[in-house]
């Protein structure tokens, strides 16, 4: 046997002290984060400075929506193979569409804010909303499982682009969990809510309170009414201790838990039931539609400054301004 043998190191401890196991600093440290994931991914709450958020340009699928497919008894034009609608008589402005989508894009960079597309999906309607397949939490992103047949296998585009950005996958909701990105909410470090309905279930619930328990978040279910879909539909946090509320919509134990945790709760206008679906920019600074004066007004009168773009014709598609973004990353301690 020459004088060494290479299959000494298999059982030599001289090799594996160079390489032994490190647990600590945690995953999480935020040295530890930045020198092995390029940054501080993720975010600890919908508030926080913004970042990088994920986006994805509208389905050219989108044109092929027609006048002569309206149903009344939907007042929407329906897609004849299940695969999209879009509100009211007239067909998609895809011009108007594009400009909507862009202008939000250009406001967002224009304000430091990093935008990361997913790969577009021609045939996929409602895939312009990146809230839905996914959420994100401190260092990381969980895939989602989408509830709508039309719209599940947006999920495969999304963790490419995710993965593609450098941002670490934390888990993914498996078996029949249902679980939809609009309807989960980051109030405090530790706790989170999700509101289960006709697009988020009970066992996908189960799941994602497993998930997030791993990494120190409580999760708080709240059911919600009629066929309601998601929580962005009916709140948004705007500071860490205020909230706006639809309060004709959103469940009550909701609104009684953020009150609890001293959250004031500001109203969406009777007029505006869409208001709430906007995002913010940082604490006390939002973007909202330009077609939303009144709500708008009652954020201003709570120290809240309050940026507008023109989004109304992709709301059509059953979707605001957060539906279309999801954060990758936003500061948190």
């Amino acid at each position: 046997m020459s004088e060494f043998d290479s299959t000494m190191e298999v059982s030599d401890g001289r090799f594996h002290r160079l390489m032994g196991p490190e647990g600590a600093p945690g995953f999480l440290d935020h040295a530890e984060l930045e020198s092995t994931w390029g940054r501080r991914w993720g975010a600890a709450d919908e508030v926080g400075r913004l970042r990088a958020v994920l986006m994805r340009r509208p389905a050219a699928c989108l044109a092929e929506l027609t006048a002569d497919m309206y149903d009344a008894s939907v007042d929407a034009l329906v897609e004849p193979h299940g695969r999209g609608y879009w509100t009211g008589r007239e067909a998609p402005d895809m011009d108007r569409v594009r400009a909507e989508h862009d202008g939000f894009a250009q406001l967002l960079r224009d304000n430091g804010i990093e935008v990361v597309y997913a790969p577009d999906l021609p045939t996929f309607p409602k895939a312009v909303y990146t809230r839905d397949p996914l959420v994100t939490i401190p260092g990381g992103a969980i895939i989602a499982r989408t509830a709508a047949r039309m719209r599940r296998g947006e999920e495969q585009t999304i963790t490419q682009a995710v993965a593609g950005a450098g941002m670490p996958i934390l888990g993914t909701i498996t078996g029949e969990g249902i679980v939809e990105g609009g309807t989960f909410v980051k109030v405090r470090r530790d706790q989170a809510f999700l509101g289960t309905s006709v697009r988020t279930t009970p066992e996908g619930y189960r799941q994602l309170a497993a998930l997030l328990d791993i990494h120190g978040i409580t999760l708080h279910r709240v059911s919600l009414p009629g066929y309601l879909i998601h929580l962005d539909m009916c709140s948004s946090m705007v500071d860490d201790d205020l909230a706006l509320v639809n309060t004709r919509l959103a469940p009550y134990d909701y609104m009684a838990a953020l009150e609890a945790l001293g959250i004031e709760l500001v109203e969406v206008h009777p007029a505006e039931e869409w208001a709430s679906n906007l995002l913010v920019l940082d604490r006390r600074r939002v973007v909202m539609p330009d077609h939303l004066p009144r709500t708008a007004e009652r954020l201003a009168a709570k120290g809240v400054e309050v940026l507008t773009v023109p989004y109304r014709e992709i709301l059509k598609n059953g979707g605001g301004l957060h539906c279309s973004t999801m954060e990758l990353q936003r500061d948190w301690a």
